[in-house]
């Protein structure tokens, strides 16, 4: 088996920006309800991807899979330890597990196809997948003020075509509301609190931040504090800071057999 220090996908989201995501990317419950939710009832679940478990219930027996060492060192005692492997050629037999889920991980994966079969073969009931839709991704506000970052979300994660194609049977895909104080610090996260985008350590738990230059970085901070000094940034988007939920990008999509 081969074991991979740091990542095994397109950045190592275990010492990059660590610091950043051990504050910033705490799970928020109410994604978690949606998530449970599609699991149904299932006892066995796999979780591909897992890094340090942060979605992980107690309800459900756990096999834990990920690739990267830095992250199977920061998964707390009370969870199961993961398994060293990777999506795409997972060790385990034809219909082991009642369900599997992969969460925000498939954008690392080096295909996500083949990851999607394999997790389609060792699962007997519901898939679970909560990723973006690329196709939505430039619609956050954010992309006025760094353009780049989300045109790097935007090329990293898979079509959601592209898994229900490889996942087979029946696929639902449902956006999932973001609340207002969501916990879990992805981009979308801070649609109503732009201020927490000036903290390098709020942008540092988002990896795509880590594919642009410390210039780039630089000129977004700017031009977002001088928006919101303005008073530019409440006119065309203050409506938000009051919104409840955002409906963005944020999907789960659940295939069955």
């Amino acid at each position: 088996m081969r074991t991979y220090a740091g990542s095994a996908g397109d950045v190592d989201c275990g010492t990059a920006g660590s610091g950043g995501r051990a504050s910033s990317r705490r799970p928020d419950e109410r994604i978690a309800r949606a998530v449970a939710q599609a699991l149904g009832d299932a006892h066995s679940v796999l979780n591909v991807g897992a890094g340090t478990g942060s979605y992980e219930s107690a309800d459900h027996t756990i096999t834990a899979v990920e690739p990267s060492l830095a992250l199977r060192a920061q998964r707390p005692a009370r969870l199961a330890t993961a398994i060293d492997a990777v999506a795409e050629h997972l060790p385990f037999t034809d219909g082991q597990f009642d369900a599997s889920m992969a969460l925000f991980t498939v954008h690392q994966w080096s295909d996500a196809e083949a990851g999607m079969r394999e997790m389609r073969r060792v699962t007997r009931g519901p898939v679970t997948i909560l990723t973006c839709d690329p196709a939505l991704v430039r619609d956050f506000w954010l992309y006025e003020y760094a353009p780049d970052v989300l045109d790097v979300e935007a090329r990293r994660h898979p079509s959601l075509s592209k898994l229900a194609d490889a996942l087979g049977g029946t696929v639902t895909t449902r956006s999932v509301p973001i609340p207002l104080d969501c916990t879990d610090g992805f981009n979308e996260a801070y649609y109503g609190r732009p201020e927490m985008l000036l903290d390098p350590a709020a942008r540092q738990a988002c990896s795509a931040w880590s594919f642009i230059d410390d210039r780039a970085r630089q000129g977004f901070d700017i031009s977002l504090r001088r928006a919101l000094g303005s008073g530019a940034w409440d006119e065309a988007f203050g409506h938000l800071r009051s919104r409840p939920t955002y409906t963005g990008s944020l999907v789960l999509l659940r295939a069955t057999p």
